[in-house]
């Protein structure tokens, strides 16, 4: 990694920038691999950078996130130089696009508004983007389609609490975990599959409910608790290896007392 106890200049990182470009620009033309691609074949690589860089941010690992940010940046400067080919957009349209968003979305900065909280500023946010010519048409417009349920369900919450469709204390929140999970037990006493698939889905939704109104990002938590999980049945399964037993051999007793040891380690 290179030394960074002195800050790059502005000039510096346009020209690290240029130097990247130009570097596409050549691989380009006489690469055969980087010749070939298009939207369609780079999109799923796309997908599996961000998933990369993500992890990266996870583990708070600074020197894979530079690495894992580079690769992202590729694809961006990538989608961009296809666009320029097919003379539709290039990346500095791209980043006047961007640019121009930026100012209008923040007129507590660059214009008139107040927003004396970084809740207020997800306030107007909101209300910026229905008004915005070619911008969304309805409040939940915005969330991806394609988005991991998960992150979908907190997105749409987002939204909807940002035009006032909330509860008015976050407290109230436990009474509808409480509701929702009553409804579900009813169906799983009655046996009542598709009706159980639905109230799962109702409750696990008002569990990122309630998330969300204690600040907590549902997906960073479960993702901390999956490594957790993975961090403690792997400790499981080698103590087994070193005992000269096959995992399966174990009774519950015996992983649930290894379990213990793993949680103290």
């Amino acid at each position: 990694m290179s030394d960074y106890r002195q800050r790059h200049s502005r000039a510096e990182k346009i020209e690290a920038l240029g130097r990247v470009i130009d570097t596409l620009d050549i691989l380009r033309i006489e690469c055969p691999w980087d010749r070939k691609q298009t939207n369609e074949s780079l999109r799923p690589n796309t997908i599996e950078e961000v998933y990369e860089l993500a992890q990266a941010l996870t583990e708070d690992n600074k020197d894979n996130i530079r690495k894992e940010l580079g690769d992202v940046l590729l694809h961006i400067l990538f989608y961009s130089k296809i666009g320029e080919e097919t003379e539709t957009f290039d990346i500095a349209d791209v980043a006047d696009s961007l640019n121009a968003k930026l100012i209008y979305r923040h007129p507590h900065v660059f214009g008139q508004a107040e927003a004396d909280s970084a809740h207020q500023v997800e306030l107007n946010w909101e209300q910026l983007k229905l008004k915005e010519k070619g911008g969304n048409k309805t409040v939940l417009e915005g969330v991806p389609s394609a988005l991991p349920a998960l992150v979908k369900a907190y997105r749409i919450q987002e939204k909807a609490a940002n035009v006032g469709f909330d509860w008015s204390e976050r407290e109230q929140v436990w009474e509808k975990v409480k509701e929702e999970l009553g409804e579900f037990e009813a169906e799983a006493k009655a046996n009542r599959k598709e009706d159980m698939t639905d109230e799962m889905g109702d409750l696990i939704f008002s569990i990122v409910n309630a998330a969300r109104l204690y600040g907590i990002n549902p997906d960073n938590a479960l993702e901390r608790t999956n490594m957790k999980f993975i961090k403690r049945f792997n400790y499981i399964e080698q103590r087994a290896k070193e005992s000269g037993k096959q995992l399966s051999e174990l009774t519950l007793g015996e992983m649930d007392a290894l379990w213990n040891e793993a949680k103290k380690q």
